[in-house]
């Protein structure tokens, strides 16, 4: 049985946030390969730029032989020319030495990268290694067919290859990992059943708020905003849980610092992510901010932004409006 066999047969889904079946991404890197004869390229996404997400940060401290491991395995699987382990520069400080011992002569090479938070979208972060701004490109087609110089090319974020070679060691437990943060008694990183329910997390970690809440549920900026009776469902996205207290949460502010974050990182590609930020950051800093117009924003961002970052600013605001007074 090959690894991707046992990715196929472990049902594991990526961990950067889009859950998607990691087996069926190797298929195709793998196919695109055998087809085309171009070089494959891996590439480890370690550019955890969310804000309240800090689960990769803390693989690559506690983890680092599994996650090259897993990096190894896609390599030899895949036939790849090399792999690059994609990581900002303040982390590669930290990490690479830990990293390093891992690594056998070649042929995996770290990329410091200082370009922000859409440096994780994979072809932003595959634009980037390419040495063009850090601009995502027009999909399809998809990195796994026409990626780093225009080759077949795998991306995985650092938990998924660290799944990856614990489900080649027979170690794997259907399990993930989750940031918990904000209003919590014990914060940190924890390893969870993936099925888990959001509140079977919070009782599990020791972090079961007391009073009036609610949760950002998959990152500090894109999360989606979910109240207290909407938390048996597992975790998504980006893997991170941040608790709000009513009694504490001044709700303008709130989503002014969300609405900073995606102006901040802003690439200014498309006119409705560019225009549709601005205009939010400006209504939001009014006295009386128009709601109905910015609701008309958020849809208009969702539905016709070129790329994710413009698409997420609605899932943190418009859940928000909806769930939470803000007036």
């Amino acid at each position: 049985m090959t690894i991707i066999d046992k990715i196929e047969q472990a049902k594991l889904t990526g961990r950067g946030g889009a859950g998607f079946p990691v087996a069926t991404k190797w298929r195709a890197v793998q196919s695109a390969g055998a087809k085309t004869k171009k070089p494959v390229y891996v590439i480890c996404n370690a550019t955890e730029g969310e804000p309240g997400v800090s689960k990769d940060k803390y693989l690559l401290e506690y983890h680092p032989e599994e996650v090259v491991k897993g990096i190894y395995l896609a390599i030899k699987e895949l036939k790849a020319k090399k792999a690059i382990i994609y990581c900002q520069k303040k982390d590669l400080k930290k990490f690479k030495a830990d990293l390093s011992k891992y690594i056998k002569k070649g042929p995996i090479e770290f990329f410091p990268e200082d370009g922000g938070y859409l440096c994780g979208e994979e072809t932003t972060l595959i634009e980037t290694i390419e040495g063009n701004r850090s601009e995502p490109r027009l999909k399809p087609p998809f990195p796994t067919e026409v990626g780093l110089y225009g080759c077949p090319t795998l991306v995985n974020n650092v938990e998924t290859f660290y799944a990856v070679a614990k489900i080649a060691q027979g170690e794997y437990e259907n399990t993930r990992f989750v940031s918990v943060s904000g209003a919590v008694k014990n914060p940190g990183v924890f390893e969870v059943p993936e099925k888990l329910s959001l509140i079977g997390i919070l009782q599990k970690t020791k972090n079961e708020p007391t009073g009036k809440f609610f949760l950002q549920v998959g990152g500090g900026a894109a999360g989606t905003i979910l109240t207290a009776d909407e938390l048996s469902v597992p975790l998504r996205g980006a893997g991170s849980i941040i608790v709000h207290l009513l009694s504490k949460t001044k709700p303008r502010e709130l989503m002014k610092n969300w609405i900073e974050f995606f102006y901040k990182s802003n690439c200014g590609k498309c006119a409705p992510c560019r225009e549709g930020v601005y205009r939010l950051r400006e209504e939001l800093n009014k006295q009386k901010p128009d709601w109905l117009m910015m609701r008309a924003i958020l849809e208009t961002m969702r539905d016709v932004s070129f790329c994710p970052l413009g698409k997420s600013v609605h899932e943190p605001m418009m859940s928000f409006l909806e769930k939470i007074d803000v007036k």
